[in-house]
């Protein structure tokens, strides 16, 4: 923690520790260098005179070359504890004598270092030389004084100075601890006093008297600046909460203009508004009433409660009346206080569901009232200035939105007339113009296919020498000339709007399929291979399938016109299946009824969603002018008179499977 972080009484007694720790420590300094020093120089003048009596007396020894009186007179060394060892020289470097007598040369120095006295790695280090009468140099006596004797000294020294540091700081501590407070009190208490008012904002707080002049001139200020500042603050707060509810519910009502506006539902609208009620201007209850159109009257269109409050019992079908409201329904806000005993069922009612306050506001547009927006409370006179205004504010918004949507609904219900009266538009000149081609058609099918008929049945009576083969195509050609009759018949009632009578029969698909194969082989198989390619016809066939109800001959209609635009969609050769089977059985009023499903499935270029949207609509082609646009949509016609359904699956580059469900007969 930073010390500007600390409490006042504990950065004063850390100051006043702080300053009796420097001081103890500066003067154990100034000992401790005062003490090294002293010893220092008391050891270096004890050690000089020892060396200067011992290189006297080595005089004669050097000058003799007696060595054993050498060693002798070093031996006197053994009366300084502190030296360790001790070298004497003659005058040409070489080491004469030593002390102890067990040191050698590899324990002294190489070279004899330069005269004097110093220290080096906690020892003296001392040079002196041997000197005769005549100041003729006869040698150089070294000598080494251990100066461990100094750091022991020092330790001990340190240990007498810690403890009367801690002794010293104990009681610095204990002194400052009561003079501090006379100083710290004072200002401690008007610490704790901005505490108090910065932790809970009560500027109601002051900081108490003092005796100590100059602290209680302070005191006196800083409680006269706590009571401007109450003042000022109480000024400030009651301007920022009204300006802050007022910014609350602009921003309110700016949310729920742009929910509103994202939504063209009135009931989806009148719940956001309702719950805006209820979180934002505190109702209990909420409920929007609206004019209703056919006959006078309001109906109750959305409801919303507070959960666990009181309901509103009014049923939503039952209309009410102006009476019912307690009266004419007027363009302004109505306020009222307590609705006890008011008039009218409505209002009563609401009485009854114990709501008491009541805010009554008039959704107008136009100059025209719409609807009734009604906001409750259980309390009596329980509703402020503040949320009635802003009950009277949403109502604007509501009345806006409520007309928008309105002008919306009708737009959208025009549209859809005006679009609908097209399709039927076209649907009628297509199937106009589709009958007006279909006369000329079936007229010139007619002509062309009376002699085929003729002489087709002729040779099937008459021509007896005519072999199986042959009399099986004779048939082929008969019941081709057949359905092309049904299909011309069917031309002519194209265009009408009457639902053609079909004379209905058991039809077994599976025979049909292989009558069909049959009838469009030319189509599958001699015309592809003519231009190079082959298209293989795959029939599967369920066995025991059962038999449907329809007309044989529009179903094989139908079917021929799916092989033929199979073949069509595999221009480069391809597989083309035909399968029959039972479907899973559907459930109907009766009922669980089997169902019988056809599918004729290719292997070609398929279709894209637009196209498999449109495919079944006549006209619609994607062949150019090798296609009318009618096979498909005569198929479609097939499954509606035969109450079936058709399923096309197609995705591009990949087939198509065109799918007809049949119920079983």
């Amino acid at each position: 923690m930073r010390t500007q972080d600390r409490p006042i009484a504990r950065q004063l007694m850390t100051l006043m520790m702080l300053t009796s720790a420097v001081v103890l420590a500066f003067t154990w300094a100034v000992f401790v260098s005062y003490e090294i020093y002293t010893t220092r120089l008391s050891t270096t003048a004890q050690v000089r005179t020892l060396a200067e009596v011992i290189a006297t007396n080595s005089t004669a020894a050097l000058a003799f070359e007696d060595t054993n009186d050498a060693s002798e007179i070093l031996s006197a060394l053994r009366a300084e504890p502190t030296i360790t060892l001790a070298g004497l020289y003659d005058r040409k470097g070489v080491l004469f004598a030593t002390y102890p007598a067990s040191i050698t040369a590899a324990d002294l120095p190489r070279s004899i270092p330069v005269d004097g006295y110093r220290f080096a790695d906690n020892f003296l280090i001392g040079v002196e030389p041997v000197i005769q009468g005549d100041n003729a140099r006869l040698g150089t006596l070294y000598l080494q004084a251990d100066m461990q004797f100094l750091t022991s000294q020092l330790l001990a020294y340190s240990g007498m100075v810690v403890i009367g540091l801690g002794g010293s700081l104990l009681l610095a501590y204990l002194i400052s601890r009561v003079l501090q407070r006379k100083i710290s009190a004072p200002i401690l208490a008007l610490a704790e006093t901005s505490r108090a008012i910065s932790g809970r904002n009560d500027y109601s707080v002051r900081a108490p008297r003092v005796e100590t002049a100059e602290l209680a001139v302070l005191t006196e200020a800083f409680n006269q600046m706590l009571t401007h500042i109450q003042a000022q603050h109480l000024t400030l707060t009651r301007s920022e909460i009204t300006l802050r509810t007022q910014l609350d519910r602009m921003d309110l009502l700016n949310k729920v203009s742009r929910a509103i506006g994202e939504r063209q539902d009135l009931q989806s609208i009148f719940q956001v508004v309702l719950q805006t009620l209820e979180t934002s201007a505190g109702a209990e209850a909420g409920c929007v009433l609206l004019r209703t159109e056919n006959q006078p009257g309001w109906q109750l269109i959305s409801v919303r409660t507070r959960r666990g409050s009181l309901t509103v019992p009014w049923p939503h079908e039952a209309l009410l009346d102006d009476a019912d409201l307690g009266g004419a329904v007027e363009p302004a806000l109505k306020y009222e206080s307590d609705i006890a005993g008011a008039d009218g069922a409505f209002m009563q009612c609401l009485s009854r569901a114990g709501y008491r306050a009541l805010i009554r506001a008039p959704l107008v547009a136009e100059r025209k009232v719409l609807g009734i927006l009604f906001s409750a409370r259980s309390e009596p006179a329980s509703f402020e200035e503040g949320a009635v205004d802003f009950v009277r504010q949403l109502s604007e918004h509501v009345a806006l939105a409520a007309h928008q949507t309105g002008l919306y609904n009708d737009l959208q219900r025009a549209y859809q007339e005006v679009r609908q009266s097209q399709q039927t538009a076209m649907q009628q000149e297509r199937l106009k113009a589709l009958g007006q081609i279909a006369s000329g058609v079936a007229h010139d099918i007619n002509n062309a296919m009376s002699p085929i008929a003729l002489y087709a049945e002729a040779l099937l009576e008459r021509e007896q020498n005519l072999t199986v083969q042959g009399r099986e195509y004779l048939v082929t050609i008969q019941r081709a000339i057949e359905d092309v009759a049904e299909t011309v018949a069917r031309m002519r009632e194209f265009y009408r709007r009457r639902e053609p009578q079909l004379v209905l029969g058991r039809v077994n698909l599976n025979a049909l399929v292989l009558q069909t194969a049959e009838l469009t082989k030319p189509r599958w198989s001699d015309m592809p291979q003519e231009r190079g390619f082959v298209v293989k016809l795959e029939t599967r066939l369920a066995p025991d399938l059962p038999e449907i109800m329809g007309a044989e001959s529009e179903i094989r209609d139908a079917l021929t016109n799916l092989v033929f635009n199979a073949v069509d969609a595999m221009p480069d050769g391809g597989t083309l299946t035909i399968t029959t089977r039972v479907a899973p059985a559907a459930q109907t009023l009766e009922e669980f009824a089997p169902q019988v499903c056809l599918e004729v499935t290719d292997t070609g270029i398929g279709m894209d969603e637009e196209t498999r949207r449109r495919c079944l609509e006549p006209f619609f082609t994607t062949k150019g002018e090798r296609g009318t646009g009618l096979g498909l949509a005569m198929v479609f016609g097939m499954i509606q008179r035969h109450s079936a359904e058709i399923q096309i699956d197609s995705v591009p580059q990949h087939g198509s499977t065109v799918r007809l469900i049949f119920a079983a007969a």
